[in-house]
């Protein structure tokens, strides 16, 4: 690792970072990608990812790597899903294939993370493992990255840096101020686990909108045969008055007769794991600075009635590679000049993050509006679409 300058450093090697420096890469940009861990590595998540996810990778050129990691098992193909009301009301949709033709998948982070990673280096992002420390910041602008690796710390330039470092983004953390971070109402915290002896539905996610866990839900995700992502997960906020517990609530989920009773072994669990999320529905913060554009989950672009966020990382990680590269282009990197970026996500993700916020708090104090909708409107409704396409 040098401290030759860079045109652009990413912070963050998950789908948002590496989509976004194999983006900038192929446009012949020097691009220095980050990451604190090797690849390839685990992230805690659902794992689910929608047909326009895939098509957006596909627009990268990963059609082939997509297809060959289906062929290895990696990739688990879902046609449909099943959503359960806080009744027990069931609603079975088929999901719609991408514009192009793509399906939806189950795809363990382990897998699919190193897929897009390995992309982002063969299409000429060098990767380096170390941990961004913060930005560094001169007159106001961002210039480089403080990082640790091999037991020092030293600074990476480059004339921009994407942060996509998460939801605990050191680069977001140090750049926005204290009164614009998340609030607790715009957060989510989740629980996630594999199964090992599960009767799955065969290529159908589920659902779960209970009573005790509104606003959220729990699910269950197949991953292979008698094998399962499964998991839940609840608005910070409420999780925090209600003193609840992600184990014990995982384990009541379990206990659940129409689950216990395709538990093969009583519940083989593994890989147990809490994470944070922050919501796409927060009004009025900040993705663009001088010098620095923020992307997915460390701009905080997640669905806040599914928990989805893969789809809208990669949605701005394109949206932040076209606007980088005009910047550079240019030789512009101010706010003023990048700040388009804001309007353009707005544009593609700001009105299902409404809609979804909207329906998140009215599930909350009106449980029988799920069952309603569930029972009633079928795929049809607007939950359902929901569901569907911002897993």
């Amino acid at each position: 690792m040098s401290v030759t300058e860079r045109d652009v450093i990413v912070v963050g090697a998950g789908p948002a970072g590496a989509a976004t420096a194999a983006a900038l890469a192929q446009k012949g940009h020097g691009v220095l990608l980050l990451d604190r861990h090797q690849f390839p590595r685990d992230k805690t998540c659902g794992d689910a990812v929608p047909a326009g996810a895939i098509e957006l990778l596909w627009r990268l050129g990963m059609h082939e790597k997509v297809e060959k990691a289906v062929e290895r098992g990696e990739l688990y193909p879902v046609e449909g899903m099943l959503l359960v009301s806080p009744r027990g009301h069931e609603l079975h949709a088929k999901f719609n294939h991408g514009a192009q033709g793509a399906d939806s998948y189950v795809a363990p982070r382990i897998y699919f993370d190193a897929l897009i990673q390995e992309h982002a280096v063969a299409s000429g992002a060098e990767f380096c493992q170390a941990q961004a420390k913060a930005p560094i910041v001169e007159n106001g602008k961002v210039v480089g990255v403080q990082v640790q690796g091999n037991g020092r710390v030293q600074e990476m330039r480059a004339r921009l840096v994407i942060g996509a470092d998460g939801v605990t983004s050191a680069i977001a953390r140090n750049l926005r101020p204290k009164n614009e971070q998340h609030v607790d109402g715009h957060r989510a915290v989740a629980l996630r686990a594999y199964i090992e002896d599960i009767e799955e539905f065969p290529r159908e996610v589920e659902f779960y909108l209970y009573k005790d866990i509104l606003p959220g839900y729990a699910w269950i995700f197949p991953v292979g045969k008698n094998k399962a992502n499964i998991g839940l997960g609840m608005r910070l906020d409420h999780f925090r008055q209600k003193k609840y517990n992600l184990e014990k609530m995982l384990q009541d989920f379990l206990a659940m007769p129409a689950i216990k009773k395709r538990l093969l072994r009583g519940g083989q669990l593994r890989d147990v794991a809490t994470w944070q999320l922050n919501f796409g529905s927060q009004k009025h913060l900040q993705h663009v600075f001088d010098g620095a554009i923020l992307v997915g989950d460390a701009a905080g672009f997640i669905n806040p009635l599914t928990g989805g966020g893969i789809h809208n990382s990669l949605v701005s990680a394109d949206l932040a590679a076209q606007v980088a590269d005009e910047a550079l282009k240019a030789n512009d990197v101010s706010r003023n000049k990048m700040q388009v970026y804001e309007q353009l996500c707005h544009e593609h993700m700001w009105e299902s993050m409404r809609n979804s916020f909207w329906m998140q708090r009215t599930f909350m104090h009106f449980p029988i509006l799920v069952d309603f909708l569930v029972k009633r409107m079928k795929e049809n409704s607007q939950l359902a679409k929901t569901f569907l396409t911002k897993l």
